[in-house]
């Protein structure tokens, strides 16, 4: 080796150790969430929970009933032709023209030569046309297209009335133009509202009617506006000429106890959803089935061309919390004196002195926290979950002594609110075969968007909750 070299080593340079601290957090994060998901695999009660909600029950209130009015059934006292002039529905006072009988033949004829059939309409007609065909289309269903014919028969006889209305302006001169020959007016004898139907149900009171009546199997309605050609004795059209009136519908026990208690109650008839109040008189036919008869003082002059009218009765609905029934359930709590509850801890809990020994065998007192449930005017309802039967307590700045011993328990459901089963007591107001109604605004209760285990089964006391 030559003189003057130095000795010379490599060494390996070591990078220094470089911490990225985003990749550091993102690896944490990383851990944490597939902790999580193993967590939730590997754990076998994977609970359902319930958004608790304001609300209120739908109740299955809605009937068929049939309508029965004082009506009179008018005949013809002529054969011949009939031709009408007062619209069905409209109420006629005493006296008034209803309808012609051409015996003769001859009046078609000259109604043909005068061109009755071009009648010029008024605006009011027209709006009467439209508001009727408005209110058909509004209320139309499938499943009563039977209506679809009673409408037909109904506008024919608007379109008849305002078309044969210049026949009572020259009827005079068709008589003379007739040679004589009787052309007979059908006037009203009282006064009332003009139906052109007939149906059998005439004279029927609400004793007589059955469940068979009610399904509607062979119901048939004859209409009379169609008739062009009546015999004597024939019927022309019907009076219905009180504004008293009822609707017979068919009810369950139950519903008849309630409402034979309310006495009155509104009504909603869903053709046009007008509302009225009906005095109630509850028809118990035994075997044959239990009947609401519901009595009206108004609104005939709406209904007097219906038999059958849908309607839902409008009872009073509860308001409040609506909770499932598969949340709710029973909870035992002992009952302690409420001179012995008292406020302790460093938190400032509710709980309770309890005499316990210590180790070397003498009494002394612990605070146990207990949380209220419900209350009485006398007794807290403390859990179960660090008290035992037998337990001594001591009233606070007392020697009073009280043991553990009495019990009731509680209707609720477990609240998750905080990650754990939470029992939550509730008060039932309402309830059908789903959910429940309860009261809102109550001390050691619910509130609205609370959390809480939809199947109360699958939760103990106090259990950790993933949801």
């Amino acid at each position: 080796m030559p003189q003057g070299r130095k000795n010379e080593k490599i060494r390996q340079y070591r990078k220094p150790l470089n911490i990225n601290l985003g990749m550091f957090v993102f690896g944490i994060i990383l851990v944490y969430v597939i902790i999580c998901v193993l967590m939730y695999f590997l754990n076998n009660k994977h609970i359902e929970w319930y958004t608790v909600t304001n609300g209120s029950l739908s109740q299955d209130n809605l009937y068929t009933g049939i309508a029965l009015f004082d009506e009179t059934v008018m005949y013809s006292d002529y054969s011949g032709y009939v031709n009408y002039y007062a619209r069905e529905g409209e109420r006629l006072g005493f006296g008034q023209l209803v309808c012609t009988v051409d015996e003769s033949g001859q009046l078609r004829e000259i109604l043909s030569e005068q061109n009755a059939d071009n009648t010029a309409l008024s605006q009011s007609d027209l709006s009467q046309l439209q508001m009727e065909i408005s209110n058909f289309c509004a209320g139309f269903s499938p499943s009563r297209f039977r209506s679809v014919y009673d409408f037909k028969y109904e506008m024919e006889g608007t379109v008849l009335k305002l078309a044969n209305v210049n026949v009572l302006e020259n009827l005079s001169a068709i008589n003379a133009a007739t040679n004589g020959q009787t052309v007979g007016l059908c006037r009203t004898n009282q006064s009332g509202i003009v139906v052109y139907s007939i149906d059998g149900y005439e004279g029927r009171t609400a004793d007589s009617i059955t469940m068979e009546d009610l399904k509607q199997e062979g119901y048939e309605k004859k209409q009379l506006i169609s008739n062009e050609l009546v015999a004597a004795k024939d019927p022309i059209y019907k009076l219905s000429t009180s504004e008293n009136w009822c609707l017979v519908i068919a009810v369950d026990r139950e519903t008849a106890e309630q409402l034979n208690e309310e006495e009155v109650v509104k009504v909603r008839f869903l053709k046009n959803q007008y509302e009225s109040w009906a005095n109630v008189t509850i028809l118990d036919k035994g075997d044959d089935g239990v009947f609401a008869k519901l009595d009206f003082t108004n609104s005939m002059v709406i209904f007097a061309t219906d038999r059958f009218l849908e309607v839902e009765l409008l009872t009073d609905v509860q308001n409040g919390l609506k909770v499932p029934l598969s949340s709710i359930t029973n909870k035992e709590f002992f009952l302690v004196p409420k001179d012995f509850v008292t406020k302790g801890g460093n938190s400032g809990e509710y709980g309770v002195l309890r005499q316990v020994p210590d180790e070397n065998g003498q009494l002394t007192t612990e605070f146990v926290a207990s949380q209220i449930y419900e209350e009485t005017d006398e007794d807290y309802y403390l859990d179960n979950y660090m008290l035992r039967v037998g337990d001594h307590l001591i009233k606070p700045d007392s020697d009073e002594e009280y043991t553990v011993s009495r019990s009731a328990s509680l209707v609720g459901v477990y609240n998750i609110n905080k990650g754990y089963a939470d029992f939550k007591e509730i008060e039932i107001l309402e309830q059908n075969d789903e959910y429940a109604i309860i009261r809102s605004n109550t001390t050691y209760g619910l509130s609205v968007y609370d959390h809480i285990v939809l199947d109360a089964d699958t939760v103990n006391d106090n259990e950790m909750v993933f949801e």
